[in-house]
Formats: structure tokens, C-alpha cells, sequence
């Protein structure tokens, strides 16, 4: 019975140890819970959050679709209709309408360019050569006559010296006997030229009193001529040039030389794109480069800006790589064979090249057979298969390698340079390049770099002028920027053969490249540019895949000497069927693909999905093809009809009055509406020089383009009536909107009241406004914060806009002619939006009503301290919020403003992330000084430091003066003084490359909702898509501990070295090069003028007197400033 108790007693004792362990778990589970769902205040349920969306979504669409004047805006076209027809926009028939324009003009350019070579040959061979000419025996126009750069501010003095000309060099011509022309400021050259004289533009580095340039001024001259006749047979023509084998480049019409960076000019027509890729057949080149002890010091670093400077003469067609030998060879960099001479290719070869040290001895068979091996290996596909050549750098040595060349050269030129001064046998390498048709050159100094590594042109030349006229083929450019100033241009070339003979035999000489330039905005008004909507557009391309024209071809060229290369599938963001299109229109074939893709907006902010007809062909009798894309609401287009001259004028005073009655201000997009228009930076003024012109003249007069005038016209009419007739009544207040605002496709942007006008800050251009292009895009609204900086600490100024594309359906066909919207009252619509988001709004269940013992939700007003509850766009940019702390942060990008939540909304796929790379940025040149670039902090200063120190005094006198100079100022570059940076005002931008990152809301997300632990700590989180929108409502607990991933998540662009170059060029995209290859292997040319080995030895003069000069003029406080 005592056993009996016992039990008895200890059960009631179990049971209480039981509850008590009971209540322990739930305390110890009840901070967990309490963080996001205590009793009293829960957080909101799934229909909650969905109904407060359909609240929000319903007043925004009512504001959009009913209060602003939408539908009076759609009846207006359909009212409208007698005032113009539908178009249709057959995409096949448009792009093959505009590829035989674009053939045709090409065509009179290329009939130009055939004339001008033939004047040119004829006229060199009529020509006597002269040896005793003087500079009293020519007569030209210097373009740098009045050029005058500031390098060395401390030398400007030996520029001004009236006794001297303006080059300082003494010289026998007076000012009389030179062309001073005048100039007229020419609207499609951009600038003042002379169409009665041409130019003449001399390097630098070259001596414009030579006999060979005397000479070459002398027949040159008459080239006059024949630019003349040409002008006249097609006044469209722009640049017509002459660019020299010596260097000289004569171009019409006349116009001065441009300095507006005020610098040393580097400019030598030799390494242009357009003459680089006229002057020879492209090119397989191995740089072999010795890299044994016999090389350290001041021969290495000749050496590395040699290469470097061999690199800038190879275009898009050749085919290069870079190999370093001692004991062994092995390539300098990642590329393990020859790989495409792209700007990008040669920029990772150079950094590669700065990297090298001379150690070791030399073996030069083991060098050349390496360089065989690449140039020779069939594996290699990506290649152009023409012109195989090796560039050997070295200082010379005993080993002929006889052996290597026997067993594997039959078609490989070897071209040698002897680099730097000393003691070494040159003979052997000068053989290696006499008994494989090349030629041997000598590089003593830095003065000798930039001739000597580009004459090697003037022999592979020889197999184009033995070959004949026969063989000539008309060859257009890449694009690149003009150095004249046009802009971005394609040139068209043909070489010009020297026809004479010596002894008999025909000359291999090739005298120069004749080049006609074409703009691309001559090409551009081929293509119908404002009949295809906001997001139609034409692009072309050419057979390495690079743009010549697109939207997105935007280069911010900080100067004219790196070429234009944007690939096709850098323009646009990746979609397996671009890949496919680019291949077609390399290979010259038609066809017509539809898909859906993600789209760039113009502000880089944001991604659209949506649905993109390409159709493309060929160009014929050219490389180039070209394409349209376009999106379905592009297939008709408004054609306004042609009105008496009464009705016209009725039209324009609609707009004037604009400018001072309450009808809502207007801006005209900055189109060419008249050629006689004068534009002007103030729309107002640009405006009122329109009327003016209207006034003047009809609207279907020859200066004007009535199409795009009476569209213009017609899109007033209709929108001051939707002013007079809705807007005026609008309750502004009551909606919460700031002002209203419509843009048409013919260029009218319309904002009421007036007042708003004075912070409008879109682009006039709807064909540039990011606004407009995503409405025509999104089926919805579009919200759009102002964009504020990751990094700003500013108050939010600005207003959201909110726009929706207007869409209308006449005679059954759909077209999206204008798009209307607001400008949100920022303080009214946060506290709607609060009110909106709340357990007080409409019908809501009344479970949700607070009361009694009952539990309550939280709602957005109520529970501010612990409810986040924000409207997100679709690119992850803060919209509204019912947080205090967020008001200033309204524009910015949510993963700065809440980290946690946004990589929450990215990790669930709420958001999608689209990341691509620009490559057409310019940045800020590195300030810092390099250390890998040489050995012992060497400095390689710029040639443009240095050349401009040739005309201080007689080319002779130069030549002995480059070489002491260089001595005496490299043994100040190699002391470990700390470089000085380069003023402010001096910094040059130079291209770079930048990642970006947009984010985008993931369609098949309408509804999400998640439990985000963080360890210690959890919160719930819901997300609902806004209907008929862009928008994302975001509600969630405030975290009270830090347990998350809270570092700030930047969708701002970043500096980026690109995609990994050796990857990309392990499978190179697909290209084609030109058809015709003339080479070494198809013509028994005369390889007997191979080069020579004489030096240049100075004089005693040299040696002692201008060394004291130099030290005169440098100074001791003349430090080297990079």
C-alpha cells in the first residue's frame, strides 16, 4: 500500500513536470512567433495583402484609364480619321527598298573613288621626278599652318619666333607664296571649309621639305581636278583623300586641321583603318620577340613599344599573336594561337607585352620554329588565310636558324628589326628577311618607331600592283570615327599602283590608298526613320558582325584613333536566335525570324520582354547586310493627309498658342522637320523658328518634310482639343497628381498646366525617351521614380511619372500613336497608399476590422514600427512607402534602401537579373603610376612628347637628335622617382568597359509569400504583383536582428575588364573575310630591295653641341609629365 502511494503521488507530480515542460517550449518558441505573428497584432493573411493590392491596383487604373482622358484621347484618333490613312509597314518590302538605296549610293561613291585612282596613276606616272626641287617649287595649303599645340609650355617660345615659320623651321617660302584660303561654314561637312582648294595634312615625325615629299606635293597637286569634277557630278560626295605611301595625305575640299584638344598631332594617314585596310590583303602575323639578357634595359622597352605600335597598324581582318623566345619560346599572353587583331585582342596582347623581362640566351631556332608552328598550323581555323608574315624584334646575333626556314618556309615572309644601338652582327637577320621576302629594319630610337613599323606595308603592296587593275575590288571600312570631324563614317577604298617602270620592269610600288568617306547619317536617311514607331529600328552590319548602324551604336569615342567595333550581340542582350540571325546576314543571306527577348531601355535602368519581328537581306554589290526590327503595333502607322493651306495655318497656331495660353505647354521633338529650320538648344526658340518657317513656306515646300510636318500639325490639333476638352476639368488635387502630360509619335509632348513645363526633364525625342519607348512596350501602366544615385545623400526631388501607351484600333487595324500620363503628388499618394494598404478600406471581410478581444492584423497606417510595406517598379526602384526614412530615398534602388528583402525577392525569383557589358564607355585615365609596365619603374613616355620637339630644327639635325635626347631623358626614366600626374585639364578619357545590371520582375510571379529565416530571427514577407502595371506591392516585418544578409545589393554599373578575352577567342564568333587574297604566294615579285644595314653616325656637332642644347631646353624643372 506505502508502493501503492508512492505511484499516486508521483503521477499528479508527472503531469505537472509535463505541463511545465510544455509551457517551457512554448516560451522558448514565442520569440520566434512574436516576430511575426503575436496574438494582438498578426501579421496580415494572403487575402489580406491581395485585396489591399486590387485596392491600390483599381484607384491607379482608374487615375490611368478614366481620369486623365484616355478614352477621349482614343476616340479623337478615330474622330480624326479623315484627316489621315493607315500605312502599312511590310517589313520585307521596306528593308529590300532601302538595301538597293543604300546600294545605289555606294555605287556613285565607289564610280567616284574608280575615277579619282585612275587620275591618280595616270598623273604619277606623267610625272618627272625632280632631285633638286625646292620648297619655293610647290604650291599648297598647309592644314596645320595655324595648328599650334601646347606640349611643353616652357618651349612655346621657339613657336613664336617671328624670324621662323610657323612649324619653327626656318623656311625659304613666304607667306605669299602659300594658299591662305578662306572658309564658309558647310552644313554636312560640319564645319568651315574651301570647296576651291584642297589640304595637305605631313606628320609629325615626317620633314615637309624632303625631296620624296616635295615631290609628292608636286604631282599631288594636280589631284585638284579631279576631286573637283567629282563634287561636281555628285554634290552628296563628303571627304575625298589621297592618302600617301610617305605619309602625306591631300584631302578636298580644303579645311583647316583641328586641334580643339589643343595637343601634338600624332595623325599619319598610314595607320588609318580605312588606309590599313586598302593598302595590303589581310594578314596572318606572328611578333616574335627576343627576349635573352642582351636585351634588358633601353632595348626591351624599344622593343615593347615597337610591338605595341606594330599592333595599332593590324585591322579587323588580321590575324595576330605574340611570341617570346630566349632558351625557349612560348606565347606572351593566354592566346595559344593567332587570334582576330580586335581592339579588345590587341588591348590584352599589350598588357601582356608590358609584363616581359630579357633573361636567358638566344635561340633563335627555337623562336622561329614556335612562330612556323602557329602560323603554319591547319588546326587553326580562325585565321585570314593570307599575307602570313613573322615580325622578328631582336638585336641581332650569329644563328642564321638555315635549317628552320628549309624545312618549313615556302609561303611565310620574315620581316627583321634590329632594335636599339650596339656591336651585334646584324648580317644574320638581315638575311632572314632578304631570303624570305621580307625586308630588315633598324630601330636605334624611339624617333625610329612609328615609320619603321609600318613601311613593312609598302611590301606587302607589291603583289597588289603586280597583280593589276584587273584585280582592284573596292573595299568599305568598319566604322571608325573621321578625324576631319564628320563623325562616324565608312570609307571606301582602292589602292593606287605606280604604273611607271625602271629598266623595263614594272614598279612594285604601291603609292597610296584613295579613300571616300560616307557618314552614317547619309546612310541613315536612306532608311525610313519615323514611320516605324518608337521601338522600330533599321541596323546593318557588316562581315566581321560590328554594327555600322543601330540604336545602340552610342560611342563615346574620347578620340578618332580607336576604331568603332560593336558586335551585333554586344548591341543587344542575348537570345539564341540573334546568334543565328548574325551568321545569316554575315553570309549574305534574306530571312525573317519572330520571338519574344528582353529589350534595354534607353535610361540602362531597366528590361523589357517583348515580341520582335527581325527581317534582314543582303546588301548587294557590298559586305554589308541589313535589317529591321520591329514590334507588331509598328505594322501601320498614321499618314497624315496633305491640308489647304488655311487648315495648316489653323493647325500651327494651336501651337503657338501653347507658348501663352493655359492649353498646356508643347514641346517639338528636335527632328529635321525643314532643312531651312534654325535649330536651337532652347525648344521654345526651336519652336518658334519652325512657325516661322511655316509661315514662310508650305509645309509641302522642297526644304521641308511634309510627312513629318503634317503629322506634327495633325497631333496638335488633336491633342489641344484633348486639353480643351478633359484636362481643364481634371481635379488635379483630388487624384493627387501634379500635371498631366502626352506624347505622340510625330514629336508633340503636350504637359498641362504650363507651369509643369519648367520641370519636365524627359527627352523631347520620343524616339529617346525611356518613358515612351517601355510604355509602347508594357501592356500596362508604367511607373518610372526619378533615378537617384546608390551614393547620394540628397532629398528626393522630382515626381514619379506614370504613363500608358494609347492604343487604338481604326478600320480594324491596332496602332499605338501617342502615350498619355501624369506626374504624381508625392505626399498625396503616400498617404493613399497607406490608406489604401489598411484594415479600413472598402468592403473588406470583418475579420480584419480590429475590436473587442478579437486578434487584429497589421495593416500599412496602423503599424508603420512594424510593418515595411512598399511599392516597387519592375526594375527593383523604390516608388512609394509608408516608412518616414524612405521619403528621401524614393528613386532608389530597393537592394540599397533594404538589402535583406531585395536579396530575399532575388533568392525566392521574385526578380530576375539580366547583367550585360557596355563596351562603349569612356572613363577617367589611371592615375596611378604603372609599376608592371617595365623593369626598375621605367617610363615610357609618349611619342606625342616627343614630336613635336622635330621642328625645332632641320630633319637631319632631328634625326641625330632623337637618338641623344632619348639617351639623355631615359636615364631620368629610370631613376625611381615617382612619376607626376597629369593635370586635370591635360586627362584624356579613354575607352573602357562597364557591367550592368538590371533586374526585372518575373512574370510568372503574381502572387508570392514566404516565411525569410534568418537563424535567431524570422520574419514573413508577402509580394503582390499590382495589376495592369509595373509595380510590386511589398509587405514584411520589421527584423529586429541582423542575423540576414544585409550587404547593400547595387544594380549601378561597374567598372569591368569585359569577358575573359582568352576564353572568347578559344571559340571567336563567327566572321567572314574578304574574298580576295592577293599575297607572296600568287605573284613572282622582286624581293631584291630587302633593306639595309648602315647607321646613322653623328657628327662631332652631334655629339657636343646639341647635347647642350637639349640640356637648354629641357631644363632642370622640366619633369616628364605622363
Amino acid at each position: 500500500m506505502a508502493h501503492e502511494g508512492m505511484i499516486r503521488a508521483k503521477v499528479p507530480r508527472l503531469l505537472l513536470i509535463s505541463w511545465l515542460l510544455f509551457v517551457l517550449l512554448l516560451l522558448l518558441l514565442l520569440p520566434v512567433r512574436s516576430q511575426h505573428q503575436s496574438l494582438q497584432h498578426s501579421f496580415p493573411d494572403e487575402s489580406s495583402v491581395q485585396f489591399w493590392a486590387k485596392q491600390i491596383g483599381n484607384e491607379l487604373d482608374k487615375m490611368m484609364r478614366k481620369d486623365i482622358g484616355l478614352d477621349t484621347l482614343k476616340q479623337l484618333y478615330k474622330e480624326k480619321k479623315y484627316r489621315f490613312t493607315l500605312e502599312e509597314n511590310n517589313a520585307k518590302m521596306l528593308v529590300d527598298k532601302a538595301a538597293h538605296a543604300i546600294e545605289n549610293m555606294l555605287r556613285k561613291k565607289e564610280a567616284a573613288l574608280e575615277r579619282l585612282t585612275r587620275a591618280a596613276e595616270e598623273l604619277q606616272e606623267q610625272h618627272k621626278w625632280k632631285d633638286n626641287i625646292k620648297e619655293t617649287d610647290v604650291y599648297y595649303f598647309n592644314a596645320k599652318q595655324n595648328y599650334k599645340p601646347q606640349v611643353f609650355p616652357h618651349l612655346q617660345n621657339l613657336g613664336d619666333d617671328e624670324e621662323n615659320g610657323d612649324d619653327g623651321r626656318e623656311s625659304s617660302n613666304t607667306e605669299e607664296e602659300q594658299i591662305t584660303p578662306t572658309f564658309e561654314e558647310d552644313h554636312a561637312f560640319k564645319q568651315p571649309i574651301n570647296k576651291n582648294f584642297t589640304a595637305v595634312h605631313i606628320p609629325t615625325d615626317i620633314y615637309n621639305g624632303s625631296t620624296i615629299i616635295l615631290n609628292e606635293l608636286n604631282w599631288t597637286a594636280n589631284l585638284d581636278k579631279a576631286f573637283k569634277m567629282n563634287r561636281m557630278n555628285d554634290t552628296s560626295l563628303l571627304w575625298q583623300v589621297f592618302g600617301s605611301a610617305t605619309g602625306l595625305t591631300r584631302y578636298y575640299p580644303a579645311a583647316e586641321w583641328q586641334n580643339k584638344q589643343n595637343k601634338v598631332d600624332l595623325y599619319d594617314v598610314r595607320r588609318r583603318p580605312w588606309y590599313v585596310q586598302g593598302a595590303a590583303s589581310p594578314k596572318d602575323m606572328l611578333i616574335l620577340m627576343d627576349v635573352s639578357g642582351s636585351m634588358s634595359g633601353m632595348p626591351l622597352n624599344l622593343m615593347k613599344t615597337s610591338v605595341e605600335n606594330m599592333l595599332d597598324t593590324l585591322a579587323d581582318d588580321d590575324f595576330v599573336n605574340i611570341v617570346f623566345f630566349n632558351d625557349t619560346a612560348e606565347t606572351v599572353g593566354c592566346f595559344k594561337n593567332l587570334v582576330q587583331a580586335n581592339v579588345r585582342n590587341k588591348r590584352e596582347l599589350k598588357n601582356a607585352v608590358q609584363k616581359m623581362t630579357a633573361k636567358g640566351v638566344t635561340n633563335y631556332t627555337a623562336g622561329l620554329q614556335y612562330a612556323f608552328n602557329q602560323l603554319l598550323d591547319t588546326k587553326n581555323i580562325s585565321r585570314a588565310n593570307c599575307n602570313k608574315m613573322i615580325m622578328l624584334f631582336t638585336d641581332g646575333g650569329e644563328d642564321r636558324a638555315r635549317q628552320v626556314f628549309k624545312n618549313n618556309n615556302t609561303t611565310v615572309r620574315v620581316f627583321t628589326f634590329s632594335v636599339g644601338q650596339h656591336n651585334y652582327d646584324i648580317s644574320p637577320i638581315q638575311w632572314m628577311a632578304c631570303n624570305n621576302k621580307g625586308y630588315f629594319f633598324e630601330i636605334p630610337s624611339i624617333g625610329a618607331i612609328r615609320l619603321n613599323t609600318q613601311e613593312y606595308l609598302d611590301v606587302l603592296g607589291r603583289p597588289m600592283v603586280l597583280a593589276g587593275s584587273g584585280y582592284k575590288q573596292v573595299q568599305w571600312t568598319n566604322v571608325y570615327k573621321d578625324a576631319l570631324g564628320l563623325g562616324l563614317v565608312i570609307t571606301g577604298t582602292l589602292p593606287v599602283f605606280n604604273l611607271s617602270k625602271e629598266g623595263g620592269k614594272q614598279n612594285q610600288l604601291i603609292l597610296g590608298v584613295m579613300g571616300v568617306d560616307v557618314s552614317l547619317d547619309e546612310v541613315k536617311r536612306l532608311t525610313p526613320q519615323f514611320r516605324l514607331g518608337a521601338n522600330g529600328y533599321f541596323f546593318a552590319m557588316d562581315p566581321n558582325g560590328y554594327v555600322l548602324l543601330h540604336p545602340n551604336l552610342l560611342p563615346k569615342v574620347p578620340n578618332f584613333q580607336e576604331p568603332v567595333t560593336l558586335d551585333f550581340l554586344d548591341a543587344e542582350l542575348h537570345h539564341d536566335k540573334k546568334v543565328m540571325i548574325r551568321k545569316n546576314m554575315i553570309s549574305g543571306e534574306s530571312g525573317s525570324e519572330t520571338f519574344e527577348t528582353f529589350i534595354k531601355s534607353v535610361d540602362e535602368r531597366y528590361v523589357d520582354k517583348a515580341v520582335r519581328t527581325y527581317t534582314w537581306t543582303t546588301v548587294n554589290s557590298t559586305d554589308y547586310s541589313l535589317a529591321l526590327a520591329m514590334p507588331s503595333y509598328s505594322t501601320y502607322h498614321i499618314k497624315a493627309k496633305k491640308k489647304d493651306e488655311h487648315s495648316a495655318a489653323e493647325d500651327a497656331e494651336s501651337l503657338l498658342r501653347s507658348l501663352s495660353e493655359p492649353i498646356g505647354h508643347v514641346f517639338i521633338a528636335p527632328r529635321e522637320f525643314c532643312k531651312t529650320v534654325q535649330k536651337s538648344e532652347n525648344n521654345t526658340e526651336f519652336l518658334l523658328n519652325f512657325l516661322a518657317e511655316l509661315q514662310k513656306n508650305k509645309p509641302d515646300s522642297e526644304n521641308c518634310e511634309s510627312d513629318l510636318v503634317y503629322n506634327l500639325l495633325l497631333d496638335s490639333s488633336i491633342t489641344t482639343k484633348l486639353v480643351e476638352t478633359t484636362w481643364v476639368n481634371v481635379d488635379r488635387q483630388g487624384i493627387g497628381i501634379k500635371a498631366l502630360f502626352v506624347t505622340t509619335d510625330s514629336g508633340i509632348t503636350k504637359v498641362y498646366p504650363n507651369s509643369a513645363a519648367a520641370e519636365w526633364d524627359e527627352a523631347l525625342e520620343p524616339y529617346n525617351a525611356s518613358t515612351y519607348k517601355r510604355s509602347l512596350n508594357n501592356n500596362g501602366s508604367v511607373y518610372k521614380p526619378p533615378y537617384t544615385p546608390e551614393s547620394s545623400h540628397d532629398n528626393f526631388t522630382g515626381s514619379v511619372l506614370a504613363s500608358l501607351a494609347v492604343e487604338v484600333t481604326i478600320d480594324g487595324k491596332t496602332l499605338k500613336p501617342a502615350v498619355i500620363g501624369v506626374q504624381l503628388d508625392q505626399e498625396a499618394w503616400t498617404t493613399k497608399f497607406k490608406f489604401l494598404a489598411t484594415n479600413q478600406t472598402g468592403e473588406a471581410p470583418a475579420r480584419r476590422m480590429c475590436g473587442g478581444l478579437g486578434s487584429c492584423e497589421m495593416d500599412c497606417e496602423a503599424s508603420v514600427n512594424e510593418l515595411e510595406c512598399v511599392l516597387l517598379d519592375d526594375g527593383g526602384f523604390l516608388v512609394l512607402s509608408n516608412q518616414d526614412d524612405h521619403q528621401d530615398k524614393i528613386g532608389k534602388f530597393f537592394g540599397v534602401v533594404n538589402p535583406g528583402l531585395m536579396r530575399a525577392l532575388y533568392s525566392f525569383y521574385v526578380y530576375g537579373i539580366v547583367t550585360s557589358y557596355d563596351f562603349q564607355s569612356v572613363c577617367d585615365p589611371d592615375t596611378e603610376p604603372r609599376t608592371d609596365a617595365a623593369p626598375r619603374g621605367v617610363h615610357i613616355p609618349s611619342i606625342a612628347n616627343l614630336l613635336n620637339l622635330a621642328w625645332w630644327t632641320s630633319a637631319a639635325a632631328w634625326s641625330v637628335l632623337q637618338q641623344l635626347l632619348y639617351s639623355l631623358t631615359f636615364q631620368a626614366w629610370l631613376d625611381p622617382v615617382p612619376v607626376m600626374a597629369a593635370s586635370e585639364s591635360n586627362k584624356e578619357k579613354m575607352l573602357c568597359i562597364m557591367l550592368q545590371t538590371q533586374y526585372f520582375l518575373n512574370k510568372n510571379v503574381t502572387s508570392f509569400r514566404k516565411l525569410q529565416d534568418c537563424g535567431n530571427c524570422s520574419r514573413f514577407m508577402h509580394a503582390e504583383k499590382i495589376a495592369h502595371s509595373n509595380l510590386l506591392l511589398l509587405i514584411a516585418e520589421k527584423m529586429t536582428c541582423n542575423e540576414c544578409d544585409n550587404r547593400p545589393l547595387s544594380q549601378e554599373e561597374k567598372l569591368s575588364e569585359g569577358p575573359d578575352q582568352c576564353l572568347l577567342a578559344q571559340e571567336p564568333r563567327f566572321r567572314k573575310g574578304p574574298e580576295v587574297c592577293l599575297d607572296a604566294d600568287n605573284f613572282q615579285e622582286d624581293a631584291s630591295d630587302c633593306g639595309k644595314g648602315s647607321m646613322l653616325q653623328p657628327s662631332v656637332f652631334a655629339l657636343f653641341i646639341l647635347p647642350l642644347f637639349t640640356l637648354c631646353l629641357l631644363g632642370p624643372a622640366a619633369p616628364y609629365i605622363s
